[in-house]
């Protein structure tokens, strides 16, 4: 006991100033949690979400403006009026979460003599999102439930008939594989910087640059082996999406290649800039993981960035990631859009050239 004793404190001492110094361990052990559970306390509360309803009226009847008081006095639904065509088209283009449709017919259906089925109003959703899906979804069932037991003892005066945006046969799994496919691509491209950096440490870098090979050379070489596992990890997602959960690609391949490689290239190029700035390898995991945490919770890869605060909205604007999943999910599933394609392209590309110009101006080799 007593030489267990003699040793345990100096080696405790020793064992803390290992961990203090390890500054990786902190970040993961302390302000991860804390930064983890501060965002996520400020996305889940203290702010009502908002989704926005398209209102198609084609019967223009007293009871159909009625109608309309009755879902404008939901405070989570904000509605914008406009014709079927247009109302479709925002949505497709993502400024609407959902639109309703009131058929003609809705006022001679509603009277006191009325009888035969429930008159249908016509909800278009999207499943690509979910959470906006599910919840209007929801919210029109209760108004018009609520309307009908207003008119109890007849009949049901009113239903839903749902109809997807989507009108190809694709299973609801499918529209998580984007999402996964530019988290993979993300993470690919971000780490890269810590074997460059354990690299330059070990004096690897120096002795390459004293080749007769460029450095150009060097770096091509590096971008072509990451684009090669960039490859290689959308075979694997794709098909597992494919094989196991029956998804189906409805985009035009090119376009989606197209975008893989672009948002592998943007997300090498961070890994590069973090790399010029990172001094020691430990360094480097601290700033991955801190550049990594933020891409991959505010960029809505895994809830719509509607449901963020607004003061978050701004921040997820500017993500990459944001962009490379919103470009994923239009060309692989026809999910709504955040952006339209181009801009997805325009934003992954200012990332790429601002980030390699910094890294080109910055990175050093021993």
């Amino acid at each position: 006991m007593r030489r267990l004793s003699a040793g345990l404190w100096p080696l405790t001492v020793a064992n803390v100033k290992s961990f203090y110094r390890d500054r990786a361990s902190l970040f993961w052990t302390f302000a991860f949690p804390i930064i983890f559970v501060v965002l996520f306390g400020s996305i889940f509360s203290g702010r009502a979400t908002t989704f926005n309803l398209g209102w198609v009226d084609e019967d223009r009847s007293p009871a159909s403006q009625q109608l309309r008081e009755a879902f404008a006095g939901v405070s989570i639904l904000a509605l914008t009026d406009a014709d079927q065509a247009a109302a479709l088209d925002e949505m497709n283009e993502g400024t609407l979460d959902a639109v309703l449709v009131v058929p003609a017919g809705l006022g001679e259906q509603m009277t006191p003599a009325r009888s035969g089925p429930p008159f249908q109003l016509v909800l278009y959703t999207d499943p690509s999102q979910q959470t906006a899906s599910t919840t209007v979804a929801q919210v029109v069932s209760q108004v018009v439930g609520g309307i009908n037991l207003v008119v109890a003892g007849v009949p049901p005066a009113l239903g839903v008939t749902m109809q997807a945006l989507q009108t190809q046969d694709i299973s609801a799994a499918a529209y998580f594989v984007p999402s996964i496919l530019g988290m993979a691509l993300m993470q690919l491209g971000v780490f890269a910087a810590i074997p460059l950096v354990a690299q330059r440490e070990k004096g690897i870098l120096k002795r390459l640059n004293a080749t007769p090979l460029s450095r150009a050379t060097l770096v091509t070489s590096n971008v072509l082996m990451r684009l090669a596992i960039a490859i290689l990890q959308t075979v694997l997602i794709v098909g597992i999406g494919v094989v196991a959960f029956g998804v189906t690609v409805v985009g035009n391949l090119v376009v989606v290649a197209g975008f893989i490689v672009l948002g592998a290239v943007t997300f090498l190029a961070i890994g590069y800039l973090i790399a010029s700035y990172a001094r020691t390898e430990e360094s480097a995991n601290a700033l991955t993981s801190v550049v990594q945490f933020p891409l991959m919770f505010l960029s809505g890869i895994f809830f719509p960035i509607d449901f963020m605060p607004e003061w978050l909205q701004p921040v997820a604007a500017i993500m990459p990631l944001t962009y490379l999943g919103d470009a994923l999910r239009q060309t692989m599933v026809g999910g709504a859009a955040y952006a339209p394609l181009p801009i997805d392209a325009l934003v992954l590309g200012a990332w790429v050239v601002v980030c390699s110009l910094l890294s080109a101006r910055f990175f050093r080799w021993q």
